[in-house]
């Protein structure tokens, strides 16, 4: 998605965002750039769809010189061509100065429009050299500020252009019909620079919010990556501490009876083998559960745990030795939500891995009961222990639990038990 984003946008964005200014294509470029402030500037629309892209300030500058070129070659055209006929010393010189003020002003319409626009408006009344300068300061005006403001600019500028025609009539052309040709000129200009100026901003909405966009997919991205982390973190604690905590019964008993049977002695080696392996085998099914949430089958034939497999993983803490009175008082738990009992096999087990951390060789009582249509009850309850963990934890396993039962829709419960010890509760929601 991200990659989509990018391929959606100009091709150089990125670098010319760092301009000091704006590079727009079109006649604005050519009259100088708007000093707006540094930010990233569409321009026009290549054949393909796409957005050019002008290039770094000496394009711009470029850009000016050629502009200047040609409206000066405009404004000598127009000199040469009313004084072929008919040379005027006066007027001949008035026309040069002009047109040659008129052209160096050009440049300043990227700095001030409006003044400048007006001045050559009012230069365009005196004399037909600054009739092009002018035309281009009304376009400037009409492309980069707002219609009325505009408008009142393309005005001055028809005013100017009829005393040009009152002052300085031309040949074989009606007032009336200059008039008409003044108006409909300056209103042609009128909606162009507007029509420019509504799609540059269009241009620059939709670069906006793709931008936005891709920060929005990045920021999505990054809260993904997080979230699958964490379940990572939570699957591997809460299929492999119980595996491993089991493994570690079995050798701290190695350690502390070096004196048992060689029979015990191998009995106990062999669960430790036989632990090692399972833990390699959920250790497999824990990286098929992260690549599919949805799947009932893992690899090998596996299926994952289900509250049918409580009474075996009882067992299997029962076998290391330790003391669990486990009561159980489920009405139809056929009927159980297969994720629900799923949560429930992981409140026990983490329960059971805690008793063995924390309370080794105390005895724990385990009471699970409930019905469809109200909701399933597990509570686990052991006296403290003398406070040294058997195995060192780092404190997550309570926290993904906790994540675990909400994602189920249920609540969870931990902490000191009301006449000593420690109580672990949990009430996850079981539909009728």
């Amino acid at each position: 998605m991200t990659t989509g984003f990018k391929r959606a946008l100009p091709t150089g964005i990125r670098r010319e965002a760092a301009a000091t200014r704006p590079e727009v294509c079109g006649v604005s470029t050519l009259v100088g750039g708007d000093r707006a402030g540094p930010r990233p500037s569409l321009g026009g629309m290549n054949e393909s769809g796409g957005e050019e892209i002008c290039g770094p300030t000496n394009h711009r500058r470029w850009g000016n010189v050629l502009a200047v070129g040609a409206v000066g070659t405009l404004s000598a055209l127009t000199i040469i061509g009313r004084h072929a006929n008919s040379p005027a010393a006066g007027w001949l010189v008035l026309d040069i100065v002009v047109g040659v003020v008129a052209c160096g002003l050009i440049p300043l319409l990227g700095r001030r429009p409006i003044p400048i626009a007006l001045v050559l408006a009012a230069l365009a009344a005196i004399s037909p050299a600054a009739t092009p300068p002018a035309t281009v300061g009304t376009l400037t005006v009409a492309q980069r500020r707002p219609l009325r403001v505009a408008a009142l600019v393309a005005l001055a500028g028809v005013v100017g252009h009829l005393v040009q025609g009152i002052v300085r009539p031309r040949n074989g052309l009606d007032l009336a019909w200059y008039a008409i040709l003044d108006v409909a000129v300056h209103a042609a200009l009128l909606g162009w620079g507007q029509w420019t100026q509504a799609r540059r901003a269009l241009v620059g909405s939709l670069r906006d919010r793709a931008l936005r966009a891709e920060a929005e997919q990045g920021r999505r991205v990054a809260e993904a990556r997080t979230l699958e982390r964490t379940k990572m973190a939570r699957e591997m604690h809460d299929v492999l501490a119980h595996r491993l905590s089991l493994l570690a019964t079995y050798a701290g008993a190695l350690e502390y009876r070096p004196d048992s049977s060689p029979e015990k002695l191998a009995k106990a080696a062999g669960v430790i083998r036989t632990g090692v392996h399972q833990a390699l085998d959920e250790l497999r099914e824990v990286i098929s559960v992260l690549r599919d949430t949805e799947i009932d089958e893992l690899p090998g034939g596996r299926p994952q745990p289900t509250f049918g497999d409580l009474r075996e993983l009882v067992a299997e803490s029962r076998d290391a030795g330790a003391e669990i009175r486990y009561d159980e008082t489920v009405a139809d738990p056929s009927s159980l939500p297969p994720a629900t009992g799923r949560t429930a096999y992981r409140v026990v087990q983490e329960g059971l891995t805690n008793a063995r951390k924390h309370a080794a060789g105390y005895p724990v009582t385990l009471v699970v009961q409930g019905r469809p249509g109200e909701s399933l009850q597990i509570e686990l309850t052991n006296p403290g222990g003398n406070g040294v963990p058997l195995t060192p934890g780092s404190g997550t396993g309570l926290v993904g639990l906790t994540e675990r039962v909400h994602l189920a829709g249920g609540t969870l419960d931990h902490g000191k038990a009301a006449g000593g010890g420690f109580r672990l509760h949990a009430s996850l929601p079981w539909p009728a």
